[in-house]
């Protein structure tokens, strides 16, 4: 190399150098760089790097796992007191913080797959879903109907969709909503027969009353004005059964007193006991029917699990997406970093021949000019590379209110992904793993096994009702002569006085009642339950080409995934070759203006050229690697293939990488 180049490079290294060491400078070189501009990079920002990822801790520490279930308890008083969830944790996992080094954000891949199950909001609002399952079959436990759960994606996550990716809607299934309560509403799932409470029921009611009636005449009484002193007490209970059986059971007692000179007994005592059994043979008769709901929320909570992971899966997806945009415009600033400082460099020196009178003005207008554009260019990938930072910084954290967060450089320590194996596996392989492991395939089975058991229970509507009942009644009556009796003889009693007999006498068969019979209720021409299970069947029809539509639109997804993946290899070669053919053109360049054969303004622009080629080809990784980013998803293989644990998922804190 001449002096005059040993200079130019030295001058870049030292401008790199001072860029390191400024907040929003840029801390790494492309891995495509030539020799001599690797040479130029600063030596500490490889070992900042492998600091980095060596202190990084396995564990978030002050971040408790988000655990919530349905409250239960061994307090009587429980069911009847409001249940609370903790209040929102909006504290950032303190992994974030031990990835900040020098006032600069170091991330890896890894890392921000971490951060972004301990952080992000889209998987924190999610993880609500499940403990709603858990209250929904809760309800149904106890003959309520099913509100459902709904299971879509959340997709807050600004930045991370790309055109075969979750979020456009490619490869989406009708699975991510088929817990969803609208269904319940506006289509015939769960119909059927009325469902009683599983749950107890006890009722207690008591009064007492006092009555004062001028008589019109006192045949009936015997005084002109009666009065008349009732206390009552009544209980009941009643529970109802999978199978359509329901009892109640009826006791009450009451105590009156009167003046009447008519009443043998006063204060009588009067007690009830009656129990009453109904069963339905035809209509609301079976475990299937009754049980319905409870079948439909234990599916809910299979989707809610699926569709965790199907969100996961988006999430992961959208902040591999974002972190390879933020890797490509980071490279991109880098190069044009070099390159403004190279068109500064030329004319400088072109300014010195100009002051020697060896070189005319037009020359420095052309080195002006061309500062001036790369000047613009940088201002405009700086832009690009500070907009890529918010949406990781967004992506990765619950809250970026820290100013010194939000202005805070974000340096990419991963330039490329590892080597996937699916880019050589055939398409047969690939749509196999797709059947096997996407969330979505596995919803539409359940969706499918929801609706053929709809079939089943809406037929159980189309019966009559047809019921058989039993009751028995037991009475019992007591009391103490009243005195004031003037029936002569016939004031005279052998009943009981107290209400332990009258009771006594009512579970002892002196006075029983018996009543066993059936009810027959049948709707003429029954077009109502007529029309929802019809209804069904269309439904169920429309299911079935839903899931054969689904099917191939997975067939499709994984295909056009496939054919991204080579497109987007493809253009890498492609830039690479460009790329080394506008480094060869530039080095000739620069020998043959050594030897005068051109200008420095040829050089420079040779070298504009190279920046052109290397920011496209920076532009080309990073599509390539977003292309391994969407097979993955497309195959249902995301999770696999970045180590994520669906219970680390689900709590929100990371305990192994």
């Amino acid at each position: 190399m001449t002096g005059r180049e040993i200079r130019v490079w030295q001058r870049v290294s030292a401008g790199l150098l001072s860029l390191v060491l400024t907040p929003g400078g840029f801390a790494q070189t492309t891995p495509e760089a030539p020799a001599a501009q690797q040479q130029a990079a600063p030596p500490s920002i490889a070992q900042q790097a492998q600091q980095s990822q060596q202190v990084g801790p396995v564990t978030a520490q002050g971040q408790g796992p988000f655990h919530l279930q349905v409250p239960r308890s061994h307090n009587p008083f429980s069911p009847y007191m409001p249940a609370t969830a903790p209040p929102l944790n909006l504290t950032n996992s303190s992994r974030l913080h031990d990835l900040i080094r020098d006032g600069k954000l170091y991330l890896s891949l890894r890392d921000c797959i971490a951060l972004a199950l301990e952080n992000n909001l889209d998987l924190a609002y999610f993880r609500y879903n499940m403990p709603i399952a858990e209250a929904d079959l809760l309800r149904t436990k106890a003959g309520g109907s099913a509100n459902g759960v709904n299971t879509s994606i959340a997709q807050g996550t600004q930045g991370g969709f790309s055109s075969g990716g979750v979020g456009s809607g490619g490869g989406s299934s009708s699975g991510a909503t088929a817990a969803g309560a609208g269904g319940l509403v506006t289509s015939t799932l769960g119909n059927g027969a009325a469902i009683n409470s599983f749950d107890p029921q006890l009722g207690i009611q008591g009064f007492v009353d006092h009555t004062t009636q001028v008589q019109v005449n006192q045949i009936q009484s015997g005084v002109p004005i009666l009065k008349q002193n009732t206390i009552e007490l009544e209980s009941s209970y009643s529970q109802a059964f999978p199978l359509g059986t329901n009892f109640t059971v009826t006791d009450f007692g009451y105590r009156e007193t009167t003046n009447s000179i008519f009443n043998i007994l006063s204060p009588q005592l009067t007690t009830n006991f009656n129990f009453t059994i109904y069963q339905p043979l035809l209509q609301g008769f079976g475990l299937a029917t009754n049980e319905r709901f409870i079948h439909i929320a234990k599916k809910n909570l299979e989707l809610t699990d699926l569709g965790f992971r199907a969100q996961v899966i988006a999430t992961i997806t959208q902040v591999e997406n974002i972190y390879w945009d933020l890797v490509s415009s980071y490279q991109d600033a880098q190069t044009k970093e070099r390159s403004l400082a190279y068109a500064n460099e030329t004319l400088a020196d072109d300014q010195k021949q100009f002051d020697l009178q060896n070189i005319p003005a037009m020359q420095v207008m052309k080195d002006q000019s061309a500062v001036a554009t790369s000047e613009g260019d940088l201002t405009v990938a700086r832009a690009t590379l500070r907009l890529n930072e918010l949406l990781i910084k967004n992506a990765l954290t619950k809250t970026i209110e820290d100013p010194t967060l939000a202005e805070m450089p974000v340096i990419p320590l991963d330039l490329t992904g590892a080597t996937d194996p699916k880019e050589v596996e055939p398409i047969d392989q690939l749509i196999a793993e797709a059947e096997k492991n996407r969330p979505d395939v596995s919803e539409d089975q359940i969706q499918m096994e929801i609706a053929q058991n709809n079939l089943k229970t809406i037929k159980n509507e189309l019966l009559p009702k047809l019921s058989l009942y039993g009751e028995y009644v037991g009475y019992g009556i007591g009391g103490q002569l009243n005195p004031a009796c003037a029936l002569g003889n016939e004031c005279s009693t052998t009943l009981p006085t107290g209400f332990s007999g009258a009771f006594q006498d009512t579970f002892n068969y002196s006075s029983p009642e018996y009543q066993v019979g059936f009810a027959l209720n049948i709707t003429l021409r029954n077009r109502q339950a007529k029309a929802d299970q019809f209804r069904a069947v269309l439904d169920y029809r429309q299911k079935e080409l839903t899931f054969e539509q689904q099917k191939k639109s997975i067939l499709l997804d994984v295909r056009n995934s496939q054919y991204a993946l080579q497109q987007a290899q493809a253009r890498v070669t492609a830039a690479l070759k460009a790329r080394d053919l506008a480094q060869k053109t530039f080095d000739i360049a620069k020998q043959e203006q050594k030897l005068g054969a051109m200008s420095s303004y040829d050089t420079l622009t040779s070298e504009q050229a190279l920046a052109v080629a290397e920011s496209s080809l920076a532009v080309a990784q990073s599509a390539f690697e977003k292309a391994r980013v969407d097979i993955d998803r497309a195959t249902g293989s995301t999770l696999e293939r970045t180590g994520v644990s669906l219970d680390d998922a689900k709590s929100g804190v990371v305990t192994h990488q």
